[in-house]
């Protein structure tokens, strides 16, 4: 077949020849060398990176978002194949199908409780390791988004001395940070499902050095949280003149109310719970309950702060699900207990009605 090809080619003209010969290296490459396929992949990439991550960063529903990210993840980097891999809105999607993953361990947490609650023994050994291998696949899934993060940016974290990457707008800082945070995140998930996943606890102290490339004010406060956390799971870490952790987080937590994004109180309460500080916890839910009616969230980044109250929210629904067998009454977000306040109670006037 090939040799009639090129027999054919001898014999026609030259616009003819040249549009034959396209055709024999593309008959002989196979599909990998297709231009259309590669330059989708360019496109679909320019496309998600322009517009499709600004659009998902201001959606209010966390769960559609994490949906997107498991949905269009793997079409996104079956492109890889012919183009170089979309890292930076990789990151992104893959931190929200972490999320969708962390959701169903939600559920399996809570079903623990609530079997534990009941007496339940087998219901609750059963969705214990449930849980346990949910909270492995959001490790595994959170690590990546961690890798692909770094890989985005050309940054290595290991690197002495530390060399902060060039952080073009917003949208890098906020996916470096997040990818970051991500690291961070991983290892607790790995530590929670009995270091199933493999997580490298080495990534704690190159994020915490990593953190300090991103300006605290500006981002709510959540570069110092990330590096208190460090501080606490890695004492080692902590710098000599730095200031307690603890405190460090609450006012990280402010400074996200004020900002309009309150990823600090999320890691807060994960710090909180982690390492069995109620009093924190039961300040930081309240605080986060309470900023409701003060907030003006940061519009363009409205899904950050919607994410951090899913997990504020959580931290609330355990609390209740462990003590009273339930999740939080939506009008008790913010307390502890059922016990309402007396305080600011309106009384009915009962001369009115006589």
């Amino acid at each position: 077949m090939i040799s009639s090809l090129f027999s054919y080619m001898r014999a026609c003209p030259s616009r003819l020849r040249q549009t034959a010969t396209a055709g024999a290296v593309l008959l002989l490459a196979g599909c990998s060398a297709n231009p259309i396929y590669t330059t989708t992949g360019v496109v679909l990439s320019n496309y998600s990176e322009s517009e499709a991550t600004p659009y998902v960063m201001q959606m209010s529903d966390p769960k559609m978002a994490c949906a997107l990210g498991e949905g269009v993840d793997p079409l996104m980097y079956s492109f890889s194949r012919v183009t170089s891999a979309p890292d930076t809105t990789g990151s992104l999607l893959m931190l929200l199908a972490a999320n969708c993953m962390e959701y169903r361990t939600w559920e399996a947490e809570l079903d623990y409780l609530r079997a534990d609650f009941s007496g339940d023994i087998p219901a609750a050994k059963d969705a214990r390791e449930k849980a346990k291998r949910l909270h492995a696949q959001t490790a595994k899934r959170r690590y990546q988004a961690f890798q692909r993060a770094m890989a985005a940016y050309d940054f290595d974290p290991s690197a002495e001395p530390l060399e902060c990457p060039f952080l073009f707008s917003e949208q890098d800082e906020l996916t470096f940070l997040l990818g970051l945070l991500t690291g961070m995140q991983a290892i607790v998930n790995d530590s929670n499902s009995g270091a199933m996943a493999g997580v490298p606890r080495n990534i704690a102290p190159q994020a915490e050095r990593a953190a300090q490339c991103v300006d605290n004010e500006k981002w709510g406060g959540l570069p110092n949280a990330v590096r208190a956390l460090v501080w606490l799971l890695l004492p080692d870490t902590r710098p000599e003149l730095a200031p307690d952790p603890w405190q460090v987080l609450e006012n990280s937590a402010e400074l996200g109310v004020q900002t309009g994004m309150r990823a600090s109180h999320a890691l807060q309460a994960v710090a909180a719970e982690t390492f069995g500080r109620p009093q924190v916890l039961a300040d930081a839910i309240a605080s986060f309950a309470e900023a409701d009616g003060r907030i003006e969230v940061w519009d363009e980044y409205r899904l950050v702060d919607e994410v951090a109250r899913g997990v504020v929210t959580f931290s609330s629904d355990k609390h209740w699900t462990a003590n009273y067998g339930h999740r939080t009454p939506k009008s008790y977000f913010g307390k502890m207990s059922p016990e309402r306040s007396t305080e600011n109670v309106e009384t009915m006037d009962l001369d009115g009605l006589l």
